[in-house]
């Protein structure tokens, strides 16, 4: 049984790791993985059709919690202990829900102090006790309601049969139904640059580059802590020093072993005869990769990550927030692809794209297609969102129109 510290309008933790309202999916998913044997039973829901709309949740069913994230920015946003039997729970140090304590209202008083009246919901029959980022939930029977007022005064309870607390939200607010997820919290940086948007430089019918809107912090003992923002900008054509010197190093290095997409490009009867691979910079947090060419060292591709759920790649990138201006349309990471097409002409006959690992030869996320316009190959899912953005050349104008994958 996990024993949990609550911080009100904050977190749910212990020594070893923290839940903080504002951090990233991801970073949530990364505390359950270095948890295993402890934290068990771990299941991931979303919609499929509306991802946007609904929130995502990590349902943790034999630990009695559920994180909310807000489907938009993906941070967490709600902290829910829906069964208080399979947790220990305490404020300040202080034990105030375990198998030998129950958390009944005069418990609950007692270890968080006065606060508003609460109020009681006769069509849900539950009284609900709310702090500042906290909510307790009583389940209540109508039977115990002698008023016609909706505050503990209207509600009469026998001798020893005071309601116990069933379920606990941590939320940042006043109110758990208005709850939003705030800010990335400095806690969760880890000395990585997060992104916060960015913008598609274009040429005539070309791309040129990005434009990076990045935000850093400090969360240094000897130093006052503080966030940062900063802009960078990244070309097609730049060196890898270029790069680096822009944005630091990358997350991961990924060498191409094979290209699948060579077919369709217009030299691919011919033979390779070098054993050179190009290479991905790997930008997790800042949800894109820089593709290198293996002989210039040149960056030939961009690739922007938009990682809803349900795609393959979903979790190991941050979503890219970009902005694509194209010529009568604006596309972001947002933009449905049916409205996209309703001013954009792509190609025909998309390309269709259905990946799998060694380990693991089918993808349960079923294929997507990839439609190319101009220099950009557009990977689209089938509830018509765009999973990545893929721009390539070398920051000049491209005499030939005609769809290739560099």
């Amino acid at each position: 049984m996990l024993t949990l510290e609550v911080v009100p309008e904050r977190s749910l933790g212990c020594e070893q790791w923290e839940f903080i309202l504002g951090m990233h999916f991801s970073q949530a998913v990364a505390i359950i993985q270095g948890q295993i044997g402890i934290i068990k039973g771990v299941q991931v829901l979303y919609n499929d059709t509306k991802p946007l709309e609904i929130d995502m949740v990590i349902n943790l069913p034999q630990d009695g919690i559920r994180l909310f994230f807000d489907p938009v920015t993906q941070r967490l946003k709600i902290i829910l202990i829906f069964n208080m039997k399979l947790i220990k729970l305490k404020y300040c140090g202080l034990t105030f829900n375990s198998p030998e304590l129950l958390p009944s209202i005069e418990q609950i008083e007692h270890s968080f102090g006065a606060t508003h009246p609460g109020e009681y919901d006769s069509e849900k029959q539950v009284f609900t006790l709310n702090f500042r980022g906290l909510s307790f939930y009583f389940p209540v029977e109508s039977k115990y309601q002698k008023g016609s007022t909706h505050n503990l005064a209207s509600l009469q309870f026998p001798p020893g049969s005071s309601p116990v607390v069933s379920r606990m939200a941590i939320y940042s607010g006043s109110s758990v139904d208005q709850a939003t997820s705030p800010e990335l919290p400095l806690s969760c940086y880890h000395g990585q640059l997060y992104l916060q948007k960015a913008e598609v430089l274009r040429g005539d019918g070309y791309t040129k580059g990005l434009c990076l809107k990045i935000m850093a912090g400090t969360n240094n003992r000897l130093i006052d802590s503080t966030k940062l923002q900063f802009e960078r900008k990244v070309l097609l054509g730049q060196s890898v020093q270029d790069v680096v010197s822009a944005l630091g190093a990358p997350s991961k290095v990924f060498y191409k072993s094979e290209d699948k997409m060579r077919i369709h490009a217009p030299n691919a009867h011919r033979r390779v005869t070098t054993n050179r691979s190009d290479y991905f910079f790997n930008y997790f947090t800042l949800g894109f990769d820089v593709l290198f060419d293996a002989r210039s060292h040149l960056a030939k591709k961009f690739v922007l990550h938009t990682n809803y759920p349900g795609h393959y790649n979903f979790n190991m990138y941050m979503r890219c927030e970009f902005e694509l201006p194209l010529d009568s349309a604006t596309v972001t990471a947002y933009s449905d692809w049916s409205d996209v097409c309703k001013k954009l002409t792509p190609s025909e006959r998309p390309v269709v794209l259905n990946r799998a690992s060694s380990t693991n030869t089918t993808n349960p996320f079923g294929s997507t297609l990839c439609y190319g316009y101009q220099d950009i190959i557009f990977e689209v899912m089938p509830n018509h969102y765009i999973a990545s953005l893929s721009m390539y050349g070398d920051g000049r104008p491209i005499k030939n129109q005609q769809l290739r994958q560099a």
